[in-house]
């Protein structure tokens, strides 16, 4: 799928909303239905339809709608023209319209494309639209891919949007497959290969600090950092220094519940309000639903909705976060589509605390669990839910852009909101302790000296898919099923801010590694490093250098270009206009000071100075600045004289109203 340049705080909530992904009947796998087959553009340009969809021809246009009546689609142009420019001007011409341009950056050539170029606009945040465009080239043709959606709907079904673009190819083209081919071994030239190719992402990507590390036969064949743990300072990253993992904690949690289930305590099949009374979500019959494996399979149709826990998230509790889940209303049907719900993933672990420590707090039931049941037997000693412990000694430190884009130091305000829902995302650890981890997943629940950590069945259950995830890609139990490469590996990644990592393993090949970053930018290290590995054991088309290399630059452009449009300092008249307080009933309060000339916006958990940013539709809008919570918009929404804000996640809108 193509990138997003979304502002960092806003890419990291939504890193796997965008997900490939197909609609499905029931949270089970589906097969391929009709709708899903390859189609084809009137030049054969080939496609896939997701289920629901409807496909019309208009001339050149291939016009692709979801099931909403809003106007959203995806629009495929067989274009003439002697440029992708040209292209691009030719396809929005026939949908008549004329886009406000931003930025056009060049990817790596990839899935027989010869060139591919993205293109990006100035859409007023008011208009909630997601409108890009991206020009394809193979021989002389061009294909153009026009997208036009609703914020909800791109987010709601980010997936199937990814669907479409993950096998959009050339007429006649066949992707390569590593199926039937044996994998080569890590030897030391290969796995010197993987050093250099890390540390010059590490340095184009302006990454303080880098751990990779990886698993062969048993064995840890490459352990090791690249960089500091924190930008001016001279401690070096090693393979035991500590970074937050953010989601990869999830699927630690639902090994934690397969213990329970090995042990007789806990059945996936079981409904979640028979374990757990107390259990509940917005909609009760979708609550009804739910069993103990849907509360961390993203196949629910509970929407991402992360703002209720990051706005005054230090007066979170494991309890507070139970409570909220219990007013968040589904916005698919069950089993329909992939959203991703960090809190139904915490309800997850705070549920499986209590089967194995009846009636103490919530947190304290999880977290005895997670260190009886994972990190103890795993020798995980480096594993932690002790912020405290986490950040003395060998630790990362996060970090980010500010906006001139020159990295610096992040605060932690951000990333301390994500304690009160630790199930989801607050461990850290580090290379050495999660390759044991993935080493067990490898040997299928055995540990190095031959025991048996846990029983096949409940381990290889959380591998079972729930949701599609697009062309051969599923999501389990907080593992995604990837076989669209033709072999089969497991990976899943996490992101809070500054933080980014990827742990991944081929079981049939008995190969496993692990990513982890301390920065922003960290996050586009994950998919190279997994393409490259895969490059060095099956002998692929070399891929990963050109798509890091290609990125990086474009990630620069896209800085430069959503810098142009910010006011900074900021306007000094729209600042004085602003209310000292504003209150919503969901988030909490939003404190407005003045500090050295500059406006700064308090949240409590997390405060930034903020830009003016005028929008193309005559509109205003105040973006967060600081590292710590880049990218946050917050539309002036001002109305018969009383003075509000409104802030906006894919598919919810939070008005904050003057605090008298």
């Amino acid at each position: 799928m193509r990138r997003s340049f979304r502002p960092v705080a806003l890419a990291v909530l939504l890193s796997l909303s965008t997900a490939f992904a197909t609609a499905a009947t029931s949270p089970q796998a589906p097969a391929a239905t009709a709708a899903e087959q390859p189609q084809a553009t009137p030049r054969g340009t080939t496609f896939l339809l997701p289920e629901g969809w409807v496909r019309t021809v208009k001339g050149n246009a291939t016009v692709l709608t979801p099931p909403e009546a809003d106007g959203s689609r995806i629009v495929i142009v067989d274009a003439t023209a002697a440029n992708p420019d040209e292209a691009v001007a030719q396809a929005w011409a026939a949908l008549g319209m004329t886009p406000k341009f931003l930025l056009a950056t060049d990817a790596a050539p990839r899935d027989g494309w010869e060139q591919r170029r993205f293109y990006d606009y100035d859409v007023p945040q008011n208009a909630r639209r997601m409108i890009n465009a991206d020009a394809y080239r193979h021989g002389k043709a061009w294909t153009v891919v026009l997208a036009d959606a609703d914020h909800g709907v791109a987010e709601k079904r980010g997936s199937q949007f990814g669907k479409i673009y993950q096998r959009l190819q050339p007429a006649g083209y066949t992707r390569e497959s590593f199926s039937g081919r044996s994998a080569h071994k890590f030897n030391a030239a290969r796995l010197q290969v993987i050093s250099n190719f890390v540390e010059k992402m590490r340095r184009d990507f302006d990454v303080p600090g880098v751990a990779i590390g990886i698993i062969e036969d048993g064995k840890v064949v490459l352990s090791r950092g690249f960089g500091v743990r924190e930008l001016g300072k001279p401690a070096a990253v090693d393979g035991d220094t500590r970074f937050m993992i953010a989601s990869n904690t999830k699927a630690l949690t639902t090994l934690m519940l397969a213990k329970l289930v090995d042990a007789g305590k806990l059945d996936w099949n079981a409904h979640a309000v028979d374990v757990y009374p107390a259990f509940k979500l917005g909609d009760a019959a979708t609550t009804g639903k739910v069993l103990v494996k849907h509360l961390i399979c993203a196949c629910t149709g509970v929407p991402r909705q992360d703002f209720e826990w990051l706005f005054e998230g230090e007066k979170q509790t494991p309890a507070s976060v139970m409570a909220t889940l219990g007013t968040m209303q589904p916005t698919s049907g069950f089993g329909e589509l992939f959203q991703y719900s960090n809190p139904m993933a915490a309800a997850a672990g705070y549920i499986g605390g209590q089967v194995a420590h009846p009636g103490t707090e919530l947190g304290a039931g999880y977290d005895q669990a997670m260190q009886a049941l994972v990190f103890d037997p795993l020798a995980m000693h480096n594993t932690t839910f002790d912020y405290a412990r986490a950040q003395t000694g060998n630790y990362a430190a996060p970090h980010g852009y500010d906006i001139d884009h020159k990295v610096e130091v992040m605060g932690m305000g951000l990333n301390d909101t994500i304690v009160a829902s630790r199930p989801a995302g607050a461990a850290w650890s580090t290379v050495n302790d999660l390759l044991k981890y993935v080493r067990m997943e490898i040997d299928r629940g055995q540990l190095p000296d031959g025991s048996r950590y846990i029983g096949e069945a409940a381990l290889l259950q959380r591998r079972q898919p729930q949701i599609s995830l697009g062309a051969d890609r599923d999501y389990a139990m907080a593992l995604v099923v990837d076989r669209s490469d033709g072999v089969t590996v497991i990976d899943h990644g996490g992101d809070m801010g500054g933080f980014h990592s990827n742990m991944m393993w081929w079981p049939t090949q008995k190969v496993g590694a692990v990513i982890l970053t301390n920065a922003d930018e960290g996050m586009y290290l994950r998919g190279p490093f997994k393409r490259r590995l895969m490059e060095l054991m099956f002998d692929g088309e070399p891929q990963a250098v050109a798509e890091a290399t290609a990125t990086a630059k474009a990630n620069r452009a896209a800085f430069a270009a959503q810098r142009k449009l910010l006011q900074w300092p900021a306007d000094n008249a729209v600042l004085d206009a602003l209310a000292p307080r504003y209150r919503n009933p969901a988030l909490g309060e939003l404190v407005v000071s003045r500090e050295a000339g500059k406006a700064v916006f308090d949240v409590g958990a997390f405060r930034s100075a903020v830009a003016t940013m005028p929008q193309p539709d005559g509109s205003l809008a105040l973006v967060t600045i600081d590292p710590v919570a880049a990218g946050f918009p917050f539309v002036r929404a001002d109305k018969d004289g009383v003075r509000r804000l409104i802030v906006r996640d894919g598919q919810h809108e939070y008005m904050f109203d003057e605090a008298k």
